[in-house]
């Protein structure tokens, strides 16, 4: 079977997908180094932008498996900061399944533009979650808390900074010792634009006035926070979901809990439902389909588990191509 037809012949990036321990498909184009002309590799790695929500909501879920916070615990009662006109009883498990309503401080339905966020305040200053607080601390609740499902990144930031105040540790260095380190997950980590490790892949974005690139380093947080950003490899996440489906994470049984609807009313069936970190897809014809994934200026990145047949997908471009729509055609070809 070959899956390299199916792919845009203008796909930059890497494409890599398992079953089991059979590789059905390894493809990998494009420059990490544009101006150089230094290739992709299948050691490159990658911004994944909002795909990291999934290993924030990883980390939460150990605290609670460990009994060190409940999912019905307040944002009074784990975070010390001034809440504002937030309201101070929204529970983790709001903040997990994206139903808080707390301030979203880059709110899809409102701006455009991630970019748009730094016209104002620099991104060079976003280096911890607490850098994000000035964008949305002081606005109000968008809804009551529990309302509905509205996609929120200042929720994983707050989750973030619960992780800290809990362990004591940055929320980068407790996933790399409680989930990047017991995946075997040499390569992903959470890497500053100016202090970027070698195989890093710069991200790059189209300039139609000039018909060039130029490189994304002014258009995000220059260290991403709980609302996404790792830099991965696509066989990092391969290892990653291989793990969280073992019970090496959390129990088999929160895995499940993790991958199973939790919120959404999947009007748009591709996108689908949210469970804690991840999408859900109705699947009527048998179990669920779960992905994770990730859109920022010049990245895009989206990964998929079908447990009906074991398929585990990575698509990733550092050029901001479209991750989905060949994740469709994997989908036609393959289940």
């Amino acid at each position: 079977m070959n899956l390299k037809e199916i792919i845009d012949s203008n796909f930059r990036g890497n494409i890599y997908v398992v079953q089991d321990d059979k590789i059905l498909c390894e493809n990998v184009t494009g420059f990490a180094d544009l101006p150089n002309e230094v290739p992709n590799s299948l050691e490159t790695k990658f911004a994944s932008a909002s795909a990291g929500k999934v290993f924030v909501a990883v980390g939460i879920l150990q605290m609670i498996e460990q009994e060190k916070i409940k999912f019905d615990d307040t944002l009074e009662m784990l975070l010390d900061i001034p809440l504002n006109d937030i309201d101070k009883d929204v529970t983790v498990r709001q903040l997990l399944n994206h139903t808080s309503g707390v301030p979203d401080y880059f709110d899809e339905s409102v701006m455009d533009e991630y970019e748009e966020l730094w016209v104002d305040y620099p991104n060079y200053k976003i280096r911890h979650n607490s850098d994000l607080l000035p964008l949305f601390i002081n606005k109000p609740m968008m809804y009551p808390k529990g309302e509905r499902f509205q996609y929120n990144n200042s929720g994983y930031v707050l989750l973030a900074m619960i992780i800290e105040k809990v362990s004591g540790m940055f929320f980068d260095q407790y996933l790399k010792k409680n989930v990047f380190d017991v995946c075997g997950m040499k390569s992903t980590g959470y890497y500053e634009l100016d202090r970027l490790l070698a195989k890093c892949a710069d991200n790059y974005i189209y300039c139609n006035d000039t018909n060039d690139y130029r490189t994304n380093i002014f258009s995000v947080d220059v260290k991403d926070t709980g609302a996404g950003g790792a830099f991965i490899t696509v066989k990092d996440i391969v290892c990653f979901w291989t793990d969280l489906l073992e019970g090496n994470l959390i129990s088999k049984a929160l895995v499940s809990e993790m991958l199973s609807k939790q919120s959404g009313d999947g009007a748009d069936p591709e996108e689908g439902y949210y469970g804690y970190g991840v999408w859900i897809i109705d699947n009527p014809k048998g179990k669920d389909f779960a992905y994770f994934q990730g859109c920022d200026p010049g990245a895009s990145f989206i990964s998929e588990y079908n447990p009906n047949n074991g398929i585990i997908s990575v698509l990733v471009s550092n050029y901001g191509d479209n991750v989905w729509r060949i994740m469709r055609k994997i989908r036609e070809r393959l289940y």
